[in-house]
């Protein structure tokens, strides 16, 4: 994609950097030898992911490792995740490996809003530049810590009011609809659950129900089915991710209620894609995952060739899209 083809990828180009490498998926702090980190000036980069088992993090790690080979006279990249987007204290531990390790900068996607700061703060402390990307952290944990991290990412909450304003033009005034709720404690579900909200509020229709899945398929399968018992009303079931949709749509299946209720997701996973086609899923929002990274990875590299920006660094907001069956040609 050309660098400033797109207006919102402009504001992180150009990079004034140095040195090149390769990109190290699922890396560990021992996978480079220390005489290869002392022979090059090149910056090394971290980034830390929350689920690998969720496509929409392995989407986002395969476009962070084709810009490094794009740019591998750049930098070096270092991936890392984990398992469950519920372990934070692995996601701190990999905050304190990558410091030991020496990385330059840490592009992080905190599975908690509020959890990582102190970790990143120490980073930050130990001279490593920190961007946050995907969720974002809590503004006043930040306060707390005296400390200021740039987030890049999308504004979820609108992200996810597009999407809950085309479902709306499904359903009738006064129809009742559920909630799939991400983790309470991170940012981006807080801010999906108010899109959905503001959406129905403003369509008059009901949200009889809302409860966090934890971002998890099989919890969200569990809790929509319960839903769907309890209230045999509901005409859609709005899930703030799309793993958790995935979950809706078998427990929709398995209620004998396909096609009766719509459901809709936020994430734009190619699962999901063939789902709308089939016609088992309504719309999802697509955050641009394979690209999220990198502009993070982007805006890392600009404080690194500019170390007087990063106390005064801005948030950048990226592009959030609503995907229909008519957005992908069907």
């Amino acid at each position: 994609m050309p660098a400033c083809r797109l207006k919102w990828l402009c504001v992180l180009a150009p990079l004034v950097i140095a040195g090149c490498g390769a990109s190290t998926p699922d890396a560990t702090p021992g996978a480079e030898s220390s005489s290869d980190a002392a022979s090059t000036k090149k910056p090394r980069v971290a980034l830390i992911m929350k689920s690998l088992a969720n496509e929409f993090f392995s989407t986002m790690a395969a476009g962070a490792e084709s810009h490094q080979k794009e740019h591998s006279g750049e930098y070096e990249l270092i991936v890392n995740g984990i398992k469950d987007e519920r372990d934070l204290s692995r996601q701190v531990a990999l905050v304190e490996e990558m410091v030991a390790a020496g990385v330059d900068a840490i592009v992080i996607a905190p599975a908690d809003s509020r959890a990582l700061v102190p970790a990143l703060r120490r980073a930050q402390d130990a001279g490593v530049v920190v961007v946050n990307i995907d969720n974002r952290l809590d503004a006043e944990v930040l306060q707390q810590e005296d400390v200021s991290i740039p987030f890049v990412g999308p504004d979820n909450q609108a992200g996810a009011k597009k999407v809950g304003d085309y479902l709306a033009t499904k359903l009738l005034k006064g129809d009742s609809v559920a909630v799939l709720e991400g983790i309470r404690t991170s940012f981006n579900g807080t801010q999906r659950r108010l899109g959905f909200e503001a959406a129905m509020k403003n369509a008059s229709i009901s949200i009889v129900d809302s409860q966090s899945a934890e971002w998890e398929m099989s919890i969200a399968n569990t809790i929509a089915a319960a839903m769907l018992s309890e209230h045999p009303e509901i005409k859609a079931i709005l899930a703030a991710n799309d793993s958790m949709a995935l979950g809706a749509v078998a427990a929709v299946k398995a209620a004998d209620r396909a096609g009766k209720v719509q459901i809709v997701g936020f994430d734009n996973i190619s699962a999901v894609q063939q789902a709308i086609r089939d016609g088992a899923i309504l719309a999802t929002a697509d955050q641009h995952g394979d690209q999220l990274a990198v502009f993070g990875i982007e805006a890392a590299l600009k404080l690194l060739a500019d170390p007087s920006a990063v106390a005064v660094a801005d948030d950048v907001e990226t592009p959030v899209d609503l995907i229909t069956a008519e957005s992908l040609g069907e």
